[in-house]
């Protein structure tokens, strides 16, 4: 599903529906609000544990941000289990993570994500990196 485009070329954000796998209440608050910013609907989970089957009960699914370091299940078998499902495994899924360094940028590539982005997230380019994600772009950044 790509998001309906308007007349300018950008993509509209209003139907944008985006799943926060993140642990830390205080990270997915900042990342809520970002997104709220920017009209988009985003969906929580805490864990990568019964993702798939969260995100199969989400009428519409357009990019799923995924901490990497998450209790019973972490990011890279989560995004494996996501890879296996027939409904999900286009999904663009980006890494997010503390851990931000080349040699994690390198593993994350390696496991199959779509992009990366290294916390602590900078509110500042935040917007454009989503909204260049959501065009299909690829976004790799450590911050």
């Amino acid at each position: 599903m790509t998001p309906k485009v308007e007349p300018t070329g950008k993509a509209s954000l209003k139907d944008v529906t985006i799943l926060v796998v993140e642990d830390n209440v205080s990270n997915f608050v900042l990342i809520a609000r970002m997104l709220g910013y920017l009209g988009i609907h985003c969906e929580w989970k805490t864990s990568g544990y019964e993702v798939v089957e969260y995100a199969d009960t989400l009428p519409r699914l357009d990019l799923i941000l995924m901490d990497i370091r998450l209790p019973y299940e972490d990011g890279y078998g989560a995004l494996k289990k996501i890879r296996q499902s027939e409904r999900l495994k286009a999904t663009p899924i980006v890494a997010v993570t503390a851990e931000a360094n080349s040699e994690q940028i390198k593993k994350a590539r390696a496991a199959g994500f779509d992009g990366f982005l290294g916390k602590p997230l900078d509110p500042d380019r935040f917007p454009d990196q989503i909204r260049d994600i959501l065009d299909g772009e690829a976004v790799w950044e450590l911050h």
